[in-house]
Order: C-alpha cells, then structure tokens, then sequence
C-alpha cells in the first residue's frame, strides 16, 4: 500500500469497479469518489495472486461486486442496499445503519421514541439537537452501528502488509465471520486452494444468507458447514477443537464474545496459528459498524459542492477489508502464530489522503454511458460486474458431522 498511485491510475481504477455509478444522487450524475481505494483493492488483489498462486482478479471490481447480483443503484444520502443514511447532526454529519431485526428498537431507545418499524423520522430529530461526538457515545452504549462523517480524514497510517503472502494450499481455514469482509477473505482463500470450513450457530446464522442467493453462493461455493451451539459444553468443545485443528481463523466479533463461547485468540495464536480478527474499529474498541456506516464515518463519501456528503459506492469497507484480510492471512511466518487486528476504518482511512473536503467530480455524459476524466483523457465508467458462482454453498450444518469426524473431533 505504500506510495500514491499517479492520478491517472486512481482515476482509471475507480472507472473499472462499477463503484461511480454508485455514488452520488438518483437524479444526477455518478460521482467519483476521493482516495485510492479501488487503486488499492487492485493492488491488493494482485499482491495475493502472486504470492499463493490464486486466480488473478481484478480487485477494484470486487468493491461493487455485490451490487452486480443484488441490482443496486445510487441513492444519494441512503446507501446502495437500503439500511443505511446520511443525516445531519448538531454540528455535521452522520452515518447510522438499521440492519439488523432488532435495530428499529435499538434506534428508539437512542431517540428515547416509540418508533414502531420506523426510525428514521425520530432518528433525525435526535440527531438534529446532538452532535456526533454524543452519537458515538450513546452508539457505543446501545451498540448500533452509527457515528458521525469524518469532515477531514486524518492523516493515514498505512495498513503494514509484511512478507510477500506464502502459499496456503490446504491449509485450513475456521471462518467464524459473516455478511461480506471475513467470508471475502475466506473466498479468496478458498481460491488459493485452502480448505474452508464455516462455522455458524443455531440463533445467529449468516444474515448473508437472507440476501442474494447467487452473491452467497459466489462466496462460499466449494466451503464445508458447520453448525455448532455454544450454549451447550459439547458446542463449546467442538467449536474449540475446530480452533486448536486450523491453520488459519477468520472471526469477526468483538473479543468478550468470543470469550463467551471459550475461544482465545491469544491461546491459539501461541499454538501456532493465523488468527484474522476483523472489527469496525479494532480490537480495543466496543463500537459495531457495517460496511456503509464505517467507510463514511472514515471520510469516503462523495461531497456535493456545499461539501455535505452523499454515499460511495456500495458498503466499501467490507471489501477492502477483505482482500486486506487475505493478504495478512497468507503472510503470516510459517511456523508461528499471529494476530492481525484488522480495523476496517483504519482499512479505509488509509486510501484516503488527509485535507480538507472537495466537491467530487461528476462524471460526464458519453454516448450512452458515462465517462471521467483521468488526467490522461476521458475513461468509460464500467457497470457493476459479478463473477459467476463456482459450485453451491452448502446448506447450514450439512457437513457438521463429516467435517468433525474428519477431524477426529466429538460430534456433539
């Protein structure tokens, strides 16, 4: 990640991720994002396939991959797939995502309102009289995935890549995560000949599951499933036996979670193994955060000419944060363990050069598409583009028994 691409390269990988006809409003023409973040997906991607032999992918595509099965288009202050807005605080702007079944409820304990199966009106409302600093608290306490836009981006630290990334051709991963950024970095594993297994329980399945069945399929076609209950000392046994077995673990979830269900990173980092621990805010950090809400709150929205922001692309943090994931899991020292944090805001906060905001530039009429100006000339803008699915994701918990056999762990 080091060095700045020249502008013409940024430009030109920004046109090629289908990421600009995602950003900016409905009625008006796509936007082009600020930093280097689809340069660097492209980069990142590129480091990965030279060093485990994985099929080569164009990185700065996989940032509006999604969009490409789920149809999404720009939507200016409401993100591409719906559950997050941009809305105005006391003194700025923040981001706040109602994703999950029990969010509404979450929301209108922060607006202190019944808001029934709409927050949003409420959410204004409060957020009009607070600023973003007391969001960020009370969003913390109630754990929503909200907090405010960061006008300035501060001047970024890069994410450090070590070594070139080793072959992991067997290799096994244990993927506890879910959504997109972990099962990414899992997919692109699994491309590079690891063995993946995932790993969900009985309340708290996949929500990626509920989505685009071709986008899940894309993700974890070829993987093996496991479905264990932590509630239950056989789960919680079966569930660190997988841990103890696997070279590589993806997880996702704060670490007091984890430790609830007797997995240690610590423990298994001083076995020997790659743990992968992906948060909205790293490890010390209580705050939750989904793709939309961090990538804003990190600075990457496009701004209007009065500089207010609208959305880039779709929940880019996710993304990024994966093929970041993949090139830290394949570089760790054969032999010895280690743990990345890896913060998805400090993963975007990094392709974002520090200043104060500029309007974007919109993109220009050509034909009968798009086009932005790269420094070198005028380049089309590409449409979201998926790849097709390589085989079918498995049913949840169709290879418990096999995987756990396999293993030489107790079936519970």
């Amino acid at each position: 990640m080091s060095g700045t691409p020249p502008e013409a390269e940024v430009a030109s990988a920004w046109a090629a991720s289908g990421a600009v006809l995602l950003s900016g409003r409905p009625d008006g023409p796509p936007l082009l994002p600020p930093g280097r973040a689809a340069s660097v997906a492209r980069d990142l991607a590129e480091r990965f396939a030279g060093g485990t032999g994985a099929p080569r992918l164009d990185g700065a595509r996989l940032l509006a991959e999604r969009s490409a099965f789920m149809g999404h288009g720009r939507r200016g202050r409401v993100s591409a797939g719906g559950a997050c807005r941009l809305l105005p605080t006391a003194d700025g702007w923040a981001a706040v995502s109602c994703a999950r079944p029990d969010d509404p409820a979450l929301l209108g304990a922060l607006a202190s309102a019944d808001v029934g199966d709409d927050p949003w009106p409420a959410v204004a409302a409060w957020l009009c009289e607070h600023t973003g600093a007391e969001l960020a608290a009370r969003a913390e306490l109630l754990g929503i995935a909200a907090g405010p836009v960061r006008g300035v981006p501060a001047a970024p630290s890069p994410v450090q890549l070590p070594a070139a990334p080793r072959p992991v051709k067997d290799a096994l991963v244990v993927d506890f995560s879910a959504l997109w950024a972990g099962p990414l970095c899992a997919h692109l594993l699994g491309l590079a000949g690891a063995r993946v297994v995932k790993v969900e329980t009985p309340t708290r399945p996949d929500g990626a599951r509920y989505g685009d069945p071709g986008f899940y399929r894309l993700l974890h076609g070829g993987h093996r499933s496991v479905v264990l209950d932590p509630a239950t000392v056989a789960g919680r046994r079966a569930m660190a036996a997988l841990m103890e077995a696997a070279d590589i673990v993806i997880e996702a979830s704060r670490p007091r979670a984890l430790a609830r269900w007797g997995l240690d990173a610590e423990t298994a980092v001083a076995a020997g193994t790659t743990w992968v621990s992906i948060t909205a805010n790293g490890r010390a950090s209580e705050r939750v955060g989904f793709g939309d809400d961090v990538a804003a709150g990190a600075g990457l929205v496009c701004r209007e000419p009065d500089l207010s922001p609208l959305f880039c692309g779709d929940a880019i943090a996710d993304p990024l944060t994966g093929l970041t994931a993949a090139v830290l899991a394949a570089t760790a020292p054969p032999g010895r363990g280690v743990l990345w944090d890896v913060s998805m805001s400090a993963v975007v906060a990094a392709t974002l050069d520090p200043g104060p905001p500029v309007p974007a530039g919109p993109a220009l009429r050509r034909g009968g598409g798009w086009a932005v100006e790269t420094g070198s000339g005028l380049v089309p803008v590409a449409s979201p583009e998926r790849r097709e699915p390589d085989g079918d994701a498995p049913a949840a918990g169709a290879d418990t028994a096999g995987v756990l056999r396999g293993l030489g762990i107790a079936v519970p």
